[in-house]
């Protein structure tokens, strides 16, 4: 392993190629046999803060013009809550007399395995104990439940923080 000292000739050159701008790295390259990170030690120790600006760094670059982007801004109503099934408000939803206030009739009540993709899929009791079914009414076309159900399971987030003492 070698050390490079500083000598006075090294010194003096380290500190005109500083004060004409070029980085450590090209200094390290000009003085030979020693690091960019050397020769930042080196400066730092010799208090050389002041240095010239270089005729690219003086000057701000011009921006890259970039090309226009037409961006189509939807403004949508202000809502909260999960939004993903708001649109199940909005359809015209046809009473339904079957279920009402959790009475399911016999003859539609489903189990696990009786489920398909049109059947209502709300849980009925305890899924511990050996009464409990599926609701099994007809769904509501891409939602899980009936039309009754479903305006249980998706109520609008502002129903929700106006009646929090409404039994459900």
């Amino acid at each position: 392993m070698t050390v490079i000292t500083w000598s006075d000739e090294r010194v003096e050159q380290l500190k005109k190629l500083w004060e004409a701008g070029l980085s450590a790295s090209q200094i390290a390259a000009e003085l030979g046999n020693v690091t960019r990170n050397a020769v930042i030690g080196k400066v730092h120790r010799l208090g050389l803060s002041g240095r010239a600006k270089s005729p690219s760094t003086s000057v701000p670059r011009p921006r890259k013009a970039r090309p226009a982007q037409h961006i189509m801004r939807i403004s949508r109503p202000v809502s909260r809550g999960n939004t993903a099934l708001a649109h199940a408000f909005e359809m015209e939803v046809e009473a339904d007399p079957i279920a009402f206030d959790n009475v399911v009739p016999m003859s539609q009540r489903k189990t696990l395995l009786e489920l398909t993709e049109d059947t209502c899929h709300w849980p009925v009791g305890d899924p511990g104990s050996a009464d409990f079914f599926f609701c099994g009414g007809k769904s509501l076309t891409g939602l899980p439940y009936c039309g009754h159900h479903s305006r249980v399971a998706y109520q609008p987030a502002a129903d929700r923080r106006r009646n929090p003492s409404r039994p459900r």
